[in-house]
């Protein structure tokens, strides 16, 4: 089978190559140039690129750079900036995945004669009674099938994932054993295009305003105190916020940039029942559920899964849970263990 390897210049996709090389597949190996800003997060580096080249070339396989960088600054990089300007939180990790890896890079693959794209996600697609499925990675602590739950059945029957099956520690077994120079490499940060020296604050303000604003008790409108770079400021936060008159730690339930102002509530008042669906980012593996349907949600990459009902244009809790940011995704699970991935949506304003 000729199978294109996505090759971000870490020992996951590292291994990914290799297993796939001794498995007996025709592999190629592609590394993505996305970002052409500075960048320490370990991905998108000059040094990158080097890492999956020789890679490559100890593996005896093909390697080739796409630049993507102009539809990664439209797709990922503006509408990260857009989001926080409006007061909402984005994910620019899963649109990389939306747009870029998944959709573009896909495409490519397909016109250059590949019959697969491989990554070296942890996360693993099985065959079910419907058909495939998308399920958590073997390694709980480094599952990342949340980054993935935006993935459809159609786009699961062109892609591989080959580090799945492993543990992480078994990953880097591996490669050391084959003694690929990736084997003792760091993780990467999330966000590729964020450097840990300046963080989101000098990111953002070198390309829009960020503004101060107030803190306003939900219960009673009341001012309860002010806030820098409120454009950085997300639902469900509690750093910076203070504490009140009893000493509970305050949380933002709302933002409103217009007004400059930050909703603020302790913990347990800031709690929801029900979180909005933004329906027009809603997708399903496969069919869509049923209004009803008992699911499991996960809001976070490496957040807990929380009991819910889908309503059709939004999630039903019980218990209830922490605030969500608008703009971020929700990857809903099914199953007793809330293994398998079924669909996902963005929160909605």
């Amino acid at each position: 089978m000729r199978v294109l390897v996505a090759m971000s210049g870490g020992v996951d996709s590292s291994v990914a190559a290799a297993l796939l090389v001794n498995q007996g597949h025709e592999v190629t190996g592609v590394t993505l140039k996305l970002w052409g800003g500075p960048s320490d997060a370990g991905c998108c580096s000059v040094s990158d690129v080097e890492d999956a080249r020789q890679v490559a070339a100890q593996l005896g396989i093909d390697h080739h750079v796409f630049n993507l960088g102009e539809e990664f600054e439209e797709l990922v990089v503006a509408p990260y900036v857009d989001a926080h300007r409006r007061g909402v939180t984005p994910n620019p990790c899963i649109e990389c995945n939306r747009h870029l890896k998944f959709d573009a890079l896909l495409a490519t693959a397909k016109r250059l004669g590949f019959e697969r794209l491989a990554t070296g996600h942890h996360a693993r697609i099985t065959e079910g009674p419907e058909g495939l499925e998308l399920r958590r990675g073997i390694d709980g602590a480094k599952d990342q099938s949340y980054v993935l739950s935006m993935l459809t059945a159609e786009k699961l029957a062109s892609i591989l994932l080959p580090v799945g099956e492993l543990t992480k520690a078994e990953v880097r077994n591996v490669a050391r054993s084959i003694g690929l120079r990736t084997s003792e490499k760091p993780e990467s940060q999330d966000t590729c295009f964020i450097e840990s020296s300046g963080g989101r604050k000098r990111f953002l303000s070198e390309r829009t305003d960020l503004h101060d604003g107030d803190l306003i008790e939900e219960s009673t409108g009341r001012i309860v105190g002010t806030i820098t770079d409120l454009e950085l400021v997300t639902i469900g936060q509690r750093k910076r916020l203070g504490i009140d008159e009893l000493g509970r730690r305050r949380v933002a339930v709302s933002i409103d940039v217009n007004r400059r102002a930050v909703m603020v509530a302790p913990p347990e008042e800031a709690m929801i029942a029900e979180l909005p669906i933004d329906t027009d980012s809603l997708t399903w593996v496969d069919a869509a559920l049923p209004i009803g349907t008992v699911l499991n949600a996960q809001m976070r990459s490496h957040g807990v899964v929380a009991p819910c009902r889908f309503d059709g244009d939004r999630l039903v809790f019980d218990p209830p849970v922490m605030p969500v940011a608008p703009g971020q995704t929700t990857a809903l699970f099914c199953g007793d263990d809330a293994d398998r991935v079924v669909g996902s949506f963005m929160v909605a304003s």
